[in-house]
Formats: C-alpha cells, sequence, structure tokens
C-alpha cells in the first residue's frame, strides 16, 4: 500500500496530520506550536524555553513526579524544546499506547499545574544552559552569527539571557502560556501503525475545546547583517558565517542541498578534502542549509589556529565561490545518494516522519510525498546545480570570528 497522510483542521484552527505506517509496531507525535524564542518579550528573553520545560512539571491530576511516570509506563521517549518559531512537544511509544499518551499530553498542552515551586530549578536549568556556551566556543560563535545575521526577532538564541531569566516570576511564564499556547497555526502530527478514525474522534474530543487565541505572526524588521570579531584569548580561532540562499519552498531549494552536499557532505567533500586533508588549515569545517518560511541561509563554520585563520577563512570561501564554475557527476551522484538515504531511513522512522510532515505543514502548507521528493532529488544534475549558483551565487557574507586576532574577507 502506498504512502497514507491524512488531515484534518479542527473549528479552532488546529491542524491533525497522521500518516500510516503499516510496516512498524510504533508511533510518534508531535506537537508543534507558535510559541518559541522569536515571540519573548523585551526583558523575558528565555521564556518560551522556560515554559516548554515547566509544562511537563505536573499536568492535570498528576504532580511532576506522577506525569513522569506515567509517561515511563507507556514507554515514551519524549522531549520538548522551544525553537525560533515553535515550541515543539512530543515523544513515541509502541502503537498500542497512542491513545493514552494522548490523553497525557492533552493535560500537559490545556491544563498544566505550572507550579510555582518548579521555576527556581528550572531557571537554574536554563542559566546554566546558558553558561555552557562559554566552554563551547563552536557554540558560541554560532549564537552570535545568528543574532547579527538574521533580523529581529529571528535573531533571538532560546537560551535567553540570564538576567532576564532571573527575573521571571510563575505569573509572567503563566500570562505567556495563556497567550501563546493557542490551537490556532499549531499542528499535531502522529506517524507510525494508527487508525484515522480512532485518532482523529480522539483528537477531537481532547483539542476541540481549545479555545483559539490572537497569536501574533512573526514579522522580521528591517536589518542589514553586520560582521564582527569578539576577542577571546584562546588558542582557537572560531569561524563562522552566512550567506543568502533560497527557502525550502523555493524551486531552487534541492539544487540549494545539492550545493550544500557538494561542500560538505562527508569526508570526500570538497571543504573537508580541500582545507582539511589538502591544506591541514583547520580540525574542523563545513556548511549547513538553514530555511525560515520567507528566507534561507548558508551557515559555515571554520575551526582552527589563530596562525592559520586568516588562510582558512579564505581557501574556504574560495571553494564557495569556485563551485559555480562546475560541479562532477560523480559529486552530484554521491549527494543524491545520501538524500535518498535520508529520504529511506525516514521512512522507516516514526519520530522522523512526524517530524517531517509536520515542518511540511509548517513551511509550504502541505505534506510532500515520498514520489514529489525523490523526484526533485532524481531531477538534481551539474548543470541544475550551476543554474542556481548563477542565480544564487556567494554573496554578502557576514563573518562573526571568535578569537585572538580579527579577519577579514577578501574580494
Amino acid at each position: 500500500m502506498g504512502q497514507q497522510v491524512h488531515q484534518h483542521t479542527l473549528p479552532n484552527g488546529l491542524v491533525l496530520l497522521a500518516e500510516r505506517m503499516d510496516h512498524v509496531r510504533s508511533v510518534a507525535v508531535n506537537f508543534l506550536i507558535p510559541a518559541g524564542s522569536a515571540f519573548d518579550p523585551d526583558g523575558q528573553f528565555g521564556i518560551a524555553t522556560v515554559l516548554a520545560e515547566m509544562l511537563t512539571r505536573g499536568a492535570g491530576d498528576r504532580d511532576s513526579r506522577e506525569l513522569s511516570l506515567a509517561l515511563d509506563n507507556l514507554g515514551v521517549d519524549r522531549s520538548e524544546s522551544a525553537g525560533i518559531v515553535n515550541m515543539r512537544l512530543g515523544g513515541s511509544a509502541l502503537a498500542r499506547n497512542l491513545l493514552p499518551l494522548l490523553d497525557i499530553y492533552a493535560d500537559i498542552i490545556l491544563k498544566p499545574r505550572l507550579p510555582e515551586e518548579e521555576l527556581e530549578p528550572v531557571q537554574a536549568l536554563s542559566i546554566q544552559d546558558i553558561e555552557s556556551l562559554e566552554d563551547s566556543p563552536q557554540g558560541k560563535v554560532m549564537v552570535e552569527l545568528h543574532r547579527r545575521y538574521y533580523p529581529a526577532p529571528l535573531n533571538k538564541d532560546r537560551r535567553g539571557r540570564s538576567e532576564d531569566i532571573e527575573g521571571l516570576t510563575i505569573d509572567a511564564v503563566r500570562a505567556h502560556y495563556q497567550k501563546f499556547v493557542r490551537p490556532n497555526k499549531a499542528i499535531i502530527a502522529v506517524a507510525g501503525n494508527i487508525e484515522w478514525g480512532a485518532l482523529k474522534a480522539r483528537i477531537e474530543k481532547l483539542f476541540g475545546a481549545w479555545e483559539p487565541g490572537n497569536v501574533p505572526d512573526v514579522v522580521p524588521q528591517s536589518h542589514q547583517p553586520k560582521s564582527e570579531h569578539l576577542f577571546k584569548d584562546s588558542a582557537q580561532t572560531q569561524i563562522a558565517f552566512a550567506y543568502p540562499s533560497v527557502p525550502i519552498g523555493h524551486a531552487d531549494y534541492f539544487a540549494a542541498r545539492a550545493a550544500e552536499g557538494v561542500l560538505s557532505g562527508g569526508m570526500s567533500a570538497r571543504l573537508f578534502t580541500e582545507v582539511r586533508e589538502k591544506r591541514g588549515l583547520c580540525y574542523s569545517v563545513g556548511v549547513r542549509h538553514e530555511s525560515f518560511r520567507d528566507r534561507g541561509s548558508m551557515i559555515g563554520y571554520a575551526g582552527t589556529g589563530p596562525d592559520r585563520a586568516q588562510e582558512t577563512l579564505d581557501v574556504t570561501l574560495s571553494e564557495l565561490r569556485k563551485l559555480k564554475a562546475g560541479v562532477t557527476v560523480d559529486e552530484i551522484d554521491r549527494v543524491k545518494a545520501g538524500l535518498k538515504s535520508s529520504l529511506i531511513m525516514a521512512e522507516e522512522s516514526t519520530g522522523a516522519r512526524a517530524s517531517s510532515i509536520a515542518g511540511d505543514w509548517y513551511f509550504l502548507g502541505r505534506v510532500r510525498s515520498f514520489d514529489e521528493i525523490q523526484g526533485a532529488i532524481d531531477a538534481l544534475t551539474p548543470a541544475a546545480v550551476m543554474a542556481h549558483l548563477e542565480r544564487h551565487p556567494v554573496r554578502d557574507v557576514a563573518l562573526v570570528t571568535l578569537g585572538k586576532n580579527p579577519l577579514t574577507i577578501s574580494a
């Protein structure tokens, strides 16, 4: 039987997506709620992350420990996090436990206790997460790059600021929950060995009375990306850069992904080979494609020593610019094999499928079929990738460095 994806929108605006996977015995549930860090108010940066953690500190008739035990007794592998735009909650379990799992998550989302006594330990965890960046120079330079490259509010870090988190009150957390955890613009995605009729009925019963609210859109402000050097007396130099690409819904999206793969898709990729292996300039180098609804970017990183940092940057950017001069059939075939492997592995993972169909609906307003994605991958050719790079060359590069000495971008 072919791919089976069901969709239903409740009167309150909540979108239910479900993909039946006959060959598995598990199920995964993914809740995507527009309550991410982009909505953190001034003076409360980090409140979305605090709220995501607080939601599972007791809900309905269960306190924090009872809630954890209930999920553990169902064998749920769960996670909660706040991204830039969306808050994600969910987990995976045996398919026979889907309905009781949904019952528990209905309490978590609709009836969280948000207990005052749990706020202080959650604040402490959040502040530790922020402080840990000082021990992760790669993570720190990437945070600083995003802060300068993207417009507000897309440039916010989910961790927030220590001083803001320390000042949060339980009333502020509860008010944030009441405003942003609403069904309109929210998505529930389920993948696994499910029965659509029973699932749809249970979702309508559990979430049909969830009242919609006035959830704002994310409106990026006018912004000019900035480059900056951040001094750190270190034996290493961290290099992070970004430049414009295309978003996930663009006709050139898979060509952009192919360019990413040629540059950074494994140990045979150009950056690894030319910058690290042949010249020994750095211990780590790569690029990745990143997408919001309205924009895409190529994000790059290299870690090296101060004496090799400028050459590392120069050679890396040279390789990026040289790409539009030609890619080989072998390189594209390797990229296509990697993309297809990812697609096949996603077909076999309920968690990956739940996340994927939720993401498709958020970005595109529909769920792409495997055939559509495979067709786009099969259509990749060196000529298609080079045409994309002609239309979207390396330009307007924003650079953030962390180390002893500043670097410059050559023309």
